[in-house]
């Protein structure tokens, strides 16, 4: 069981940021030989694939981000972002995955409670899908709102590269005349960077290395040695002269993208005076996002995919989205002209995260950026109108369980830690079948946001800070838990099996802050072979 717990973090493979001179001389090579021989050079935007029996084939791309910057991608059906899959609210989804790159792969439906076997994590509920190998994910989906897939193996350079897109499961009854999909992310262009980073996901994938390594190459998809997985450690994070933490470095990340484009290259989103609106922002980087939406008042009608109670309009608030998180945004088109939706951030990266709500008819406009602007954000803990909610903040609870949130230092480097402990070491949640769970969510790091991903289920925001949420039951999958923060949340313990709870700052779930809910009275899950993470069912 200990040989299973140790390979279940299912790829959070550390980005690799330093190599020595031989390993970057042949990641040179490994870099031209894709760009000169790729399949597909990815130009427009994702594709809308209508479900529910779907296809999805991994293979190498190359894209343009923006005027003048082309970098190569690791793609679902040629593009990056993959595909968005629209399926109906009731359907029975099949979607095949077929692994025409060289390293193993799988997919997470990020926060779609899939049964445990379809949830994508190798070495926890599924072995990842070997190159030319195939596996058909199938699961009912009835929950409607918007969700999105990635790879979980090797997550934080797979999902880096472009392996990831939009899941909507569509609700008949909701009818919108325009309907826009935003995929937030972030870009290493820097050519040295990227080298390595695809010289450490292609290295060391055969079968024959992981057997022979007995399976416990730290991490599923890893397959690097100890020296290689110490630096990569220590890349996680500054540390100045005399030992104390720095904030973070994601200094790297040099071009923001919406829909894997950015600037100009994005598109606009059309619409015509009167118009009902929906925007569905889902953030697929490792950073925060606040989006500002200008000329228009807004709705925020679901966050994660849940809806939310009575919304109320605002005007010129920012949507602050987090790392996993996803909003949904209704409007009025009653304002004629172009107007700029953006990252509020005052990097030249985030300049190009922005596009253009463009109406029909329109030829020019007064609105211009003001990406530098003080603008407040909106507040989900008093947003939307009291309803009756699942759970209340002080009722009796089967299951609690304080989850303490840090980072600090090891002879590896940085690490982050839950309760004190690094995945593996950890302590689980353990429940039963109907146990109703209250987590309180502390963070006790000083520098970073960690916002934490729960797989299989969704949980109820009960208090930030001690005070109780007082607008609409916020129902989540992933929550940000800011520098000093806490946050009590609730769920039903309704989805057997073995899940993953671990920050979506994939840094930081490769570098320790994760753990898992554990089901005790139910071991179906238990089918992956820890020993070969690589083959397919």
């Amino acid at each position: 069981m200990n040989k299973l717990l140790f390979v279940a973090v299912a790829g959070f493979a550390l980005l690799l940021i330093t190599a020595c001179s031989a390993n970057t001389e042949n990641s040179n090579k490994a870099i031209d030989q894709q760009e000169a021989g790729s399949e597909f050079a990815t130009s427009q935007s994702p594709q809308i694939i209508k479900g529910p029996n779907i296809t999805l084939v991994a293979k190498k791309g190359t894209q343009k981000l923006s005027s003048g910057v082309t970098v190569p991608v690791w793609t679902f059906n040629g593009s990056a972002p993959g595909p968005e899959i629209r399926v109906k609210k009731g359907e029975k989804v099949r979607v095949t995955l077929k692994n025409e790159l060289p390293s193993p792969v799988s997919i997470h439906w990020h926060g779609y409670p899939v049964p445990n076997k379809m949830d994508g994590v190798p070495g926890v509920t599924q072995d990842a899908v070997a190159p030319g190998k195939n596996f058909t994910y199938s699961f009912v989906a009835d929950k409607a709102g918007t969700y999105w897939y990635h790879s979980h193996q090797d997550s934080v350079n797979q999902v880096d590269r472009g392996l990831y897109g939009a899941f909507v499961v569509e609700e008949p009854e909701e009818k919108y005349d325009r309907d826009y999909t935003l995929m937030l992310d972030e870009w290493v262009t820097d050519k040295r960077q990227i080298n390595r980073q695809i010289a450490s996901m292609t290295q060391g994938n055969s079968q024959k290395e992981n057997k022979d390594s007995g399976g416990m190459n730290h991490m599923p998809g890893m397959n690097r040695n100890d020296s290689d997985h110490d630096r990569d450690r220590m890349d996680m994070g500054n540390i100045d002269m005399s030992g104390n933490m720095m904030k973070n470095n994601m200094s790297m990340y040099d071009l923001y993208t919406i829909n894997g484009k950015s600037g100009h290259s994005v598109k606009p989103l059309d619409v015509k005076k009167g118009d009902n609106v929906r925007l569905r922002f889902i953030n697929a980087g490792y950073l925060p996002h606040d989006i500002h939406i200008h000329g228009h008042s807004i709705r925020v009608i679901a966050t994660d995919g849940q809806p939310i109670n009575n919304p109320q309009a605002v005007k010129n608030q920012v949507i602050p989205v987090a790392p996993g998180e996803r909003y949904d945004v209704s409007f009025i088109a009653d304002n004629p002209g172009k107007w700029y939706i953006e990252d509020q951030g005052t990097t030249k990266a985030a300049d190009g995260m922005k596009t253009v709500i463009d109406y029909a008819g329109s030829k020019t406009t007064t609105d211009r950026p003001n990406p530098d602007s003080s603008l407040p954000a909106i507040n989900f803990d008093q947003y939307g109108a009291n309803a009756k909610p699942t759970f209340t903040l002080n009722q009796k609870y089967d299951v609690n369980y304080t989850m303490d949130l840090n980072a600090g230092m090891d002879n590896n480097g940085m690490i982050y830690t839950i309760n004190g402990k690094t995945f593996p070491n950890f302590d689980p949640i353990k429940v039963r079948r109907g146990d109703r769970v209250k987590v309180k969510l502390v963070n006790r790091d000083p520098m970073n946001n960690h916002p934490m991903h729960l797989h299989g289920h969704f949980f109820q925001v009960l208090s930030k800070n001690g005070k109780p949420v007082t607008g609409s039951p916020i129902y989540k999958d992933t929550l940000n838990v800011k520098p000093g923060e806490t946050d009590e949340v609730a769920f039903l313990a309704d989805n057997p099996g073995n899940w993953l709870f671990h920050c979506h700052d994939l840094h930081h779930a490769s570098a320790g802050m994760v753990t898992e809910v554990n089901y005790t009275d139910d071991h179906s899950n238990d089918v992956t072979d820890p020993s070969n993470d690589n083959k397919s069912d």
